[in-house]
């Protein structure tokens, strides 16, 4: 069994200019599988790429909510030939955000609607960016349910528990990543504690939120074993059996990852 990183950006700057350091990094760490997220056109071309490069780093493709001002329908065409590829493993990351903006508020809607669409149609997951706009992403997910045919993930959880229990019905995986060992998280171990263990998954976000005693450094995908750590404390169990049931989950959300060919010997 080997660690994984369901969400990483190995295209930022921060990453991609010294990318096989990165990579050997978080291969010497355990983990053998990590998710490369595209944001829009250019970025889901560039961590296609990465993919192809390097043996258990996959991908995916789509729209960012911060990243749909030039979202176009030829642009989702382009997506879904990105997503036709044997490494591309989810749409995303897709979802709302009114952080930063809220003038894109209609088309960040109608574009998640459109990627959730155009995830069933190539048949993959989703992979969903949430920030202050929860109400509003929980009514579209529940709204397109039936469309939801090959699940999804909500990446770096950071939700209530009621939230995660509305989402859980309808289907989705819950990643945690850095925020869950910051000393000011309340609700995010309360919610890692309860989620029942078939919808549980692990990211970095790297180059972002690196977890604590690292905060503030540049985060990579090497530190995953740090997140895995902290979910066994918070759920009384053993490290190896989260590293073990996120292993597995992976492999039943995202069926174009290969097992890794140390399973046999395990």
């Amino acid at each position: 069994m080997t660690f994984v990183d369901t969400h990483c950006h190995l295209d930022d700057p921060k990453l991609k200019n010294d990318l096989d350091a990165v990579v050997n990094g978080f291969r010497a760490a355990g983990v053998g599988i990590a998710i490369n997220i595209g944001c829009e056109l250019v970025s889901s071309r560039l961590v296609a790429a990465q993919a192809e490069k390097y043996d258990g780093v996959y991908f995916a493709a789509g729209f960012h909510p911060q990243d749909v001002a030039d979202a176009t329908d030829q642009g989702l065409a382009e997506i879904a030939v990105l997503a036709a590829r044997d490494k591309c493993v989810a749409i995303g990351e897709i979802g709302l955000d009114y952080y930063w903006d809220r003038s894109l508020k209609e088309k960040q809607a109608e574009y998640f609607i459109k990627q959730i669409e155009l995830a069933r149609f190539c048949k993959l997951p989703i992979n969903v960016h949430v920030r202050d706009a929860t109400g509003d992403a929980l009514k579209i997910l529940k709204d397109n349910k039936n469309k939801l045919t090959y699940g999804g993930v909500m990446h770096c959880f950071s939700g209530s528990l009621e939230t995660a229990k509305e989402l859980v019905k309808i289907g989705m995986h819950l990643a945690f990543g850095g925020t869950l060992t910051f000393k000011n998280a309340r609700s995010i171990p309360e919610v890692a504690a309860w989620l029942p263990l078939d919808r549980l998954l692990t990211e970095t976000d790297s180059p972002y939120l690196a977890p604590e005693p690292l905060r503030g450094t540049v985060n990579t995908p090497k530190n995953i074993p740090v997140i895995v750590e902290k979910l066994a404390q918070v759920r009384g169990a053993e490290t190896e059996e989260i590293k073990e049931t996120v292993y597995k989950n992976v492999l039943n959300l995202f069926p174009k990852i290969k097992p890794q060919q140390t399973e046999k010997g395990n």
